[in-house]
């Protein structure tokens, strides 16, 4: 698999999924956001803070590969990418675990952890627990 390649901007994002839980940055003015970036993309603002998510949100739209543009990809074919909604607002794209035929727009997700190697990746299940 293609290994990210963390920087000092990302590194609180990879080293709290190493650690078990997820998280994103939050402006002063409320708005939330992944991936990492030095100003605000809402308000420009300085210096964002980072917050631990719950790990929940909710599928927003999602595509099923059948071709592996990468020869990593190859075994792991029909394989999805979907963009996930954290109940705190920020959004990303991710992969959910479940079958491929399961997945619905506004699906609630829970987020599943997994080790690629050495490299913890935030992933998704389909959340069948009461909110």
């Amino acid at each position: 698999m293609p290994k990210p390649e963390p920087t000092d901007l990302s590194r609180p994002y990879w080293d709290a999924l190493r650690e078990g839980y997820l998280v994103f940055q939050r402006c002063r003015c409320g708005n939330a956001w992944l991936p990492a970036r030095t100003h605000c993309p809402a308000c420009l603002k300085p210096e964002p803070r980072w917050e631990r998510a719950s790990g929940r949100g909710r599928i927003v739209s999602w595509v099923v590969y059948h071709t592996a543009y990468h020869p990593a990809f190859a075994d792991k074919l029909p394989y999805n990418v979907a963009l996930v909604q954290l109940i705190e607002g920020p959004r990303l794209l991710t992969n959910i675990v479940d079958p491929n035929e399961a997945l619905a727009a506004d699906a609630p997700v829970a987020l599943k952890i997994e080790w690629e190697g050495d490299t913890a990746l935030a992933r998704f299940l389909l959340d069948y627990t009461p909110a």
